[in-house]
């Protein structure tokens, strides 16, 4: 079978104040036409699909849409997506027993006390385990959908630690489905976590503290599966030294760091060859830009911007910019000489990213002190934010705590248009 395997949409998404609607409705629109070029059997969503747990109805209606066309043109796709950490999973479940009957399957929750006992029915395992199917519609494979995992979920009485916890959950389900495999069809399994090794991406992902622990160890899940399909961490990678265990990435930049890493689906093939993995690149529907490369002082910025050749992308979308200017003090004026020199061109200026060299102490050793300060103007907020909470040890209500803050920094993009 073939099974195309994409993650962290994060439809409803706004960067900086700039909505990207028309950017994801381009990758949509891309993927309907990859699924029927490449004849995909299945589709795999790992995660993410909304940026927030209470999305727009224009972000709800885009990924409704995308189903109803999906089933319009591919009758016989099979469509398995699971909860992140930004969806709701009762919002995401809702719809799912008229959503089964088209072939999609989606996955909010999962409870290691009520859902995993030790003779669960099989209302539940239909719920976390689903079969996918060839194009002659016979069961090849059998997918262990595992969303996103919160604490409570995690919990049974047995006083298992988070990873332990989590491997029984893969482990119970891989048992089941074993039990339920004829012909011996694949197994494969989905999750939205962050596994030790995976290399995150600055800004735009939110970390997972779970039971002390950001990041757990792949032994969690099942040896028997053929591959893993992993969202959360937006940079496409395999984990270690298992290459079937891997993360898609983000179809779009989310951030602007994120602009120069490479964006994709991946195509899996399984076969008499075994595993065969191939990277799709998506399409960039508008550039993110960050200008200079390096931050350098207002005027040389300003000379810069008056030659730069900005170009709408092929769909017509203007690209975002983000200018990176080291000043220790700015001119009052500074952001309407940036907007007057942009005036006519086909950009949006999305953020401006300021560097306060530090001014000179003569009572301070600059050459032992230079690399911290350095280090220090990098920071983002996010990070700086990040590392108090570890100053305070275990905070139960940490993730509310990080989600509020990260609400607070969206609120200071969209008003001051740069770096708060």
């Amino acid at each position: 079978m073939r099974f195309i395997h994409s993650s962290d949409w994060h439809l409803g998404q706004t960067l900086r104040g700039f909505d990207r609607t028309r950017e994801h409705q381009v990758f949509l629109d891309w993927l309907l036409q990859t699924l029927e070029e490449t004849a995909a059997d299945a589709l795999l969503i790992a995660g993410d699909i909304f940026d927030q747990a209470n999305p727009s109805a224009e972000a709800q209606a885009l990924f409704y849409r995308f189903l109803a066309d999906a089933r319009r043109r591919l009758p016989r796709l099979d469509v398995v997506a699971i909860a992140g950490n930004h969806d709701s999973p009762g919002r995401l479940e809702a719809p799912r027993r008229l959503l089964k009957d088209f072939g999609i399957h989606m996955t909010g929750h999962c409870s290691l006390q009520d859902d995993l006992a030790d003779a669960p029915t099989d209302g539940v395992l239909d719920r976390l385990l689903t079969p996918l199917h060839s194009a002659d519609g016979e069961v090849c494979a059998w997918l262990l959908a595992v969303p996103f995992l919160r604490p409570g979920d995690l919990r049974d009485g047995s006083g298992l630690g988070h990873q332990a916890a989590l491997r029984a959950v893969y482990r119970r389900l891989a048992d089941a489905a074993l039990e339920r495999c004829r012909n011996a069809e694949a197994l494969l399994a989905m999750g939205h976590l962050h596994v030790q090794g995976g290399i995150v991406s600055e800004l735009s992902e939110r970390r997972l503290i779970i039971g002390g622990e950001e990041a757990v160890d792949v032994g969690v899940f099942p040896e028997e599966a053929a591959y893993v399909a992993l969202g959360h961490l937006h940079r496409p990678q395999a984990v270690k030294d298992h290459p079937h265990i891997r993360y898609a990435g983000s179809p779009l930049p989310l951030s602007f760091p994120e602009a120069d890493h490479p964006h994709q689906v991946l195509q899996v093939d399984l076969g008499g060859e075994g595993v065969v993995i191939t990277s799709l690149p998506t399409p960039r529907a508008a550039q993110l830009l960050r200008l200079p490369a390096e931050p350098l002082s207002l005027d040389h910025v300003v000379e810069l911007l008056s030659t730069y050749p900005f170009a709408p992308s092929e769909s017509g979308i203007w690209p975002l910019l983000e200018v990176r200017i080291r000043e220790a003090i700015l001119p009052v004026e500074f952001r309407q000489r940036l907007e007057a020199v942009l005036e006519g061109k086909p950009v949006r200026l999305a953020g401006i990213d300021r560097y306060r060299p530090a001014l000179p102490d003569p009572s301070v050793d600059e050459a032992a002190t230079a690399p911290a300060r350095a280090d220090a103007r990098r920071l983002d907020p996010a990070q700086v934010f990040a590392r108090r909470l570890d100053e305070e040890g275990e905070l139960p209500d940490r993730a509310e705590l990080e989600a509020a803050f990260a609400e607070l920094l969206d609120q200071a993009y969209q008003g001051q248009g740069g770096r708060a």
